[in-house]
């Protein structure tokens, strides 16, 4: 599915949390972590820290992103009962697609999209403006009297103190 709409719903408060990464693979689990923080107050956060994790993989395993000094970028918006994340990469030749494997397919790899897929409410690519990569995206929904509490203040990119150390040891 690839989309090139995504309006962000009217009653989203403010801007989306934002941080970008270093293209490593060991910076995955700070890009579920960051999603997991940002949606605490979800019902759907393991759902959203899952499908996080496989374009955050697919960015620095099929882009420019896991080039040295390659980096991603991850984005959440929250409105009550929706999120939509993004990852935005370095680009790539390809088009990322699902592969839509059967069953009995053994093949160790491919199954990524797949499953944003069938998990996510809606799911899309788009090219950035310039050549400057591509953005990945799903969105999520749910009841909004099954969140937990208020949504968490927007992260500042510049100001993350674990981006600061990636960023240093990368």
């Amino acid at each position: 599915m690839t989309m090139t709409e995504h309006p962000v719903p009217p009653d989203a408060p403010g801007p989306p949390a934002r941080r970008r990464f270093p293209g490593l693979a060991h910076q995955i689990k700070h890009a579920r972590r960051f999603v997991e923080r940002a949606l605490a107050h979800s019902p759907e956060v393991a759902t959203a820290t899952l499908l996080t994790s496989e374009l955050a993989t697919n960015a620095i395993t099929h882009s420019a992103s896991g080039t040295a000094g390659g980096k991603f970028e991850v984005s959440v918006h929250t409105a009550p009962g929706w999120t939509r994340v993004e990852v935005r990469d370095l680009g790539s030749p390809e088009h990322p697609r699902a592969q839509h494997r059967g069953p009995y397919d053994t093949a160790e790899h491919g199954r990524g999209l797949d499953m944003v897929e069938v998990l996510a409410a809606k799911w899309g690519t788009e090219h950035r403006s310039g050549g400057l990569g591509r953005t990945v995206w799903y969105e999520l929904v749910w009841e909004a009297a099954e969140e937990t509490g208020p949504a968490p203040e927007p992260e500042d990119v510049e100001n993350d103190p674990e981006t600061e150390t990636a960023r240093r040891t990368a």
